[in-house]
Order: C-alpha cells, then sequence, then structure tokens
C-alpha cells in the first residue's frame, strides 16, 4: 500500500517517533478485527503497524452473520475496525456482533474504530415522530459493551455527547490537504456547499491559507438527496473553488453547487469529502459535471469504477487510524490529531 497523503509538516514532535512498529507495537496485548464492510483499511491499518487483523465475520446462507474470533483475547485489548457504511445495517449490525464476542472474550478493552459513522445525519428531531438514529445506534454500541469510539468527520459532532465514555473524533484535512496542494492552490476560495458546513469549510480556509476566507452556497433541500442551490454569497469570480463537505452520496448537492459555482465566474471546481458513498447517480453526475476534481478517503469501501475515474483521487486514512492507535493503546495524546485551528 503507499501512504499518499501524509505532510510531515503537519505533525508534531510527539507524531515524529520512530516507527509505529518498533516504538509500540512489540507486546501481544493488543488485537486488531475487522468485519466485511471495509476490510482493505483494516488490512492497510495493520500493515503500517506490522500486525496481523483477524476477519472473524462469515455469513449463513440465510444471510445471518457469524462471528468467530480466531486468536484469545482474554486481558487484551481490542480495536474493531469497521465502518457503518453500505449494507449499512449489515455492517452495524456485524460491529455489534464482534463487539459481543470480544466482551465474552474476556477482552480488557473493546475499542470501536468507525471511520464512517453511518446514521449521523439523523442526528435531531426534525419532524413529528422520528427517531434520532446518530444517538440510537450509540446507545446500542454501549449496550453491547464498547468502551471506546474513535471516527473520522462525523457529520454532527454533538452525537459524541451521547455516551458517557470516550469518543474521539478525527479529521481528515490531515491527509486530504496535502494532496490538494499539490494539484495547486494559488487564487483559491474555500466554498461550503451549504449554510450548515460554514465550520469545516472556514477549518480548511485556515490551514490551506491561514486566512478563514470562505464563501458558502444558499440551498433549499426539499427531502432527503433532493436539494436546489439557489444562490452563492462571497465573491468567487475568476478564482479557484475548492468545495469542502464530509459526505458525497448521490452528488446532487456537489453537482448543483458546481454549476451555480461557474455560472458565477468561478475557474477550477475542486470537491474535497471524507466520506465518498457514490450513491448511484453520483459518478455519472461527476464525470457529467463541470467539476474538475473530486478528492475523498477511503473511509468506506470504494468500487473500481470510482477509482479508475479521472475525475476521482483516492488519499489513505490509514496512516491517520494507525497513528491514532498506536496513541489510545500507549496512552499518549490525540490532541496533535484532533485539534482545530482556531479564528482570528
Amino acid at each position: 500500500m503507499t501512504t499518499e497523503g501524509i505532510d510531515k509538516n503537519l505533525q508534531t514532535p510527539e507524531a515524529q517517533q520512530p516507527p509505529l512498529a518498533e516504538a509500540v507495537f512489540k507486546s501481544e496485548t493488543i488485537e486488531i478485527l475487522t468485519g466485511n464492510s471495509n476490510p482493505q483499511l483494516a488490512r492497510d491499518v495493520g500493515d503500517l503497524l506490522a500486525m496481523g487483523v483477524d476477519e472473524p465475520v462469515g455469513v449463513f446462507a440465510d444471510g445471518e452473520s457469524r462471528v468467530q474470533i480466531s486468536k484469545n483475547l482474554r486481558r487484551k485489548e481490542v480495536f474493531i475496525i469497521q465502518s457503518t457504511s453500505r449494507p449499512v445495517n449489515h455492517s452495524v449490525m456485524e460491529l455489534i456482533l464482534m463487539i459481543r464476542a470480544a466482551r465474552r472474550a474476556s477482552a480488557d478493552e473493546v475499542n470501536a474504530i468507525i471511520p464512517y459513522y453511518g446514521y449521523a445525519r439523523q442526528d435531531r428531531k426534525d419532524q413529528p415522530r422520528v427517531t434520532i438514529s446518530g444517538a440510537d445506534v450509540a446507545d446500542i454500541l454501549d449496550t453491547a459493551g464498547v468502551d471506546r469510539i474513535l471516527t473520522i468527520d462525523l457529520h454532527a459532532e454533538q452525537i459524541q455527547g451521547v455516551l458517557d465514555k470516550p469518543w474521539d473524533n478525527l479529521y481528515a484535512s490531515r491527509v486530504l490537504l496535502p494532496a490538494i496542494q499539490e494539484f495547486g492552490t494559488d487564487n483559491m476560495i474555500v466554498v461550503s456547499p451549504d449554510v450548515g458546513g460554514t465550520k469545516r469549510a472556514e477549518k480548511f480556509s485556515f490551514l490551506l491559507n491561514g486566512t478563514g476566507e470562505i464563501a458558502i452556497v444558499h440551498k433549499r433541500r426539499a427531502e432527503a438527496n433532493k436539494s436546489q442551490a439557489l444562490a452563492v454569497i462571497g465573491d468567487v469570480e475568476g478564482r479557484d473553488v475548492l468545495l469542502v463537505d464530509d459526505i458525497i452520496d448521490t452528488a446532487g448537492t456537489m453537482c448543483n453547487a458546481a454549476k451555480l459555482l461557474k455560472d458565477n465566474g468561478a475557474q477550477r471546481i475542486i470537491i474535497a469529502a471524507t466520506h465518498g458513498l457514490f450513491t448511484s447517480p453520483a459518478l455519472d453526475r461527476i464525470t457529467d459535471s463541470s467539476i474538475d476534481k473530486v478528492f475523498v478517503t477511503d473511509t468506506v469501501y470504494l468500487s473500481d469504477e470510482v477509482r479508475r475515474s479521472e475525475k476521482v483521487k483516492v488519499v489513505t486514512i490509514a496512516p491517520l487510524l494507525a497513528d491514532a492507535l498506536k496513541r489510545i493503546h500507549t496512552g499518549d495524546s490525540l490532541s496533535a490529531l484532533i485539534s482545530k485551528p482556531t479564528g482570528k
């Protein structure tokens, strides 16, 4: 595997210690498990740590999941790497069963590393008689026996407050920005595709050029996966645009925003998104759009079709996860990985 997307300039002296495997992982007190949602990412993390990864989830003929862990977990620290991505409900169930199996196997601590936390978009009661599914899934994981959760770019960070347990949320900007900078960032303005993403856009802007200058696309969402871009707040004429968001689902929001930005005089349109779900017809929309490049991470499984697209650049999140896993195990601070820039 490659470690594309790592920027040593973003690392603190604390992070520039000897190679992970040599520094910490000589003990036999850790086990890494993964389900079927994105096993290659877990293998890549294991490779960086010079550790094997157990893949204990099988499936019966009728579709039932069955977990049988191959190694002794008694008094060990267990890290389960599993995005709750498509098929979402199946991935959630696999995660629950792996947590329960580790608990029944007398693991000392069970850590759930969930690069993409599905259901996070359902974070509040926005209509009568609806579930707050982001919180409900967290409650289920808590009941299953998880000790700690680690996620990447939660859609709604307030979900961390649901549990009275450690829940760390890392930011993919650490690996995305170096790749974007190689693409060229002169005369670039960061744009949020909606009002709700302004804080994320400001963060990117401070990291990119230290200014915090952003523009915003005002949109109206009629229902899930259907939105209309109405106006641009800010001046994008003659400038390259970096549209930032946490999720690309059907790509309707991004493509509508890109068209509106082009109509307002923007030059190149570049997308940075953490979780590339690419639900149909996302890839077709991006291919036919005025978007020049899409940078995404591998928090979820990406099909060969997506990876082959000339408009899509995949940056691995594995080094960030490996560093976080090491710090959790050793008790080192995660602050260097999760700290945000502050505005002036």
